[in-house]
């Protein structure tokens, strides 16, 4: 027997968390998109007090995305915010701004803190830096590849979180570049979304069957990758290491999908740690996963094996 990983996944309605906690997530990551990007859906604060009595009854965690970037207007907002999420009982939150582990440790010191500065959180010292400002793990760098992500871990005095699966982000903007596009082709957007639900991409000439999802929504212009991280194959490497939380990327994603990732990933964490001496992944775990699989992106290693190209 080993200590198990957390099983992590981002979650946008009511429904959702009840669907990925009955699936085998361990905790479930929720927020409100003025102060965390790139979220599956927002909640507001009813919504994420209903969602962490659900995770809590099933003896799960909640943490609430605040890795926005924090503008002077945000920070009363904030404030307030941080309190709320204290008074409900929230497990952590993930930040990147100072000012956010500043709120926390004067209005919810209870609460946990996650720091996530995307690609910049590439190596144990910056990390331990953050832990002994408060912060108890670090989420790791999409880029880093199995070497740097397994040989870091036993330098680290903080937790560990790695993305196991899903599509990552790889660019971002304030400004509205889709909307200001459109208006210059003479196709100005009066009405409708450019939201996620609105199905938009971006192909590169050079790699014309690569599409990119793009989308606008109040933070501003978010690319996506062309393909899906999938490391279900060498899920134990990081098993081994002892990472101490593994997360699934919901977004743009429908649940049925997120579902069938959820179980596979369970089925593994859960025979490893039952036994891992004897552990061997088999490929038939990934059949429920390629068969809802969208057949214009790839699963791939990502950037674990540097197979991975923006």
């Amino acid at each position: 027997m080993c200590n198990k990983p957390e099983l992590l996944v981002a979650a946008g309605t009511l429904d959702d968390v009840q669907a990925y906690l009955d699936a085998g997530a361990d905790a479930v990551l929720v927020g409100d998109d003025r102060f965390g990007m790139r979220l599956p859906g927002s909640m507001t604060l009813e919504d994420i007090r209903k969602s962490t009595d659900l995770v809590h009854a099933a003896g799960g965690k909640i943490y609430v995305s605040l890795n926005n970037l924090m503008t002077n207007d945000l920070l009363e907002q904030l404030t307030e915010y941080v309190k709320v999420l204290g008074e409900i009982g929230v497990d952590a939150v993930e930040f990147n701004d100072p000012s956010v582990l500043s709120a926390v440790k004067s209005f919810a010191p209870e609460v946990k803190l996650h720091w996530n500065a995307e690609m910049t959180s590439t190596n144990y010292s910056t990390s331990n830096y953050w832990g002994r400002k408060g912060a108890t793990r670090v989420i790791l760098a999409r880029e880093l590849n199995m070497d740097e992500i397994t040989e870091m871990k036993p330098n680290l005095e903080i937790e560990a979180q790695v993305q196991i699966h899903g599509m990552t982000n790889i660019y971002h903007s304030k400004r509205q570049l889709v909307h200001s596009y459109m208006k210059h082709q003479g196709r100005p957007v009066t009405e409708g979304s450019l939201g996620k639900e609105r199905g938009l991409f971006l192909i590169e000439a050079e790699r014309a069957d690569e599409k990119y999802p793009i989308y606008e929504d109040v933070n501003g212009t978010h690319i996506m990758s062309s393909d899906d991280i999938c490391i279900l194959e060498d899920l134990h490497l990081l098993m081994q290491a002892g990472i101490d939380s593994f997360k699934v990327e919901t977004l743009l994603k429908p649940r049925h999908y997120n579902v069938a990732v959820i179980r596979a990933y369970r089925k593994a964490i859960d025979l490893y740690a039952a036994d891992p001496e004897s552990y061997a992944f088999s490929e038939d775990w990934l059949d429920d996963i390629r068969k809802l699989q969208d057949p214009e992106r790839e699963l791939s290693f990502g950037f674990f094996y540097k197979e991975q190209v923006y």
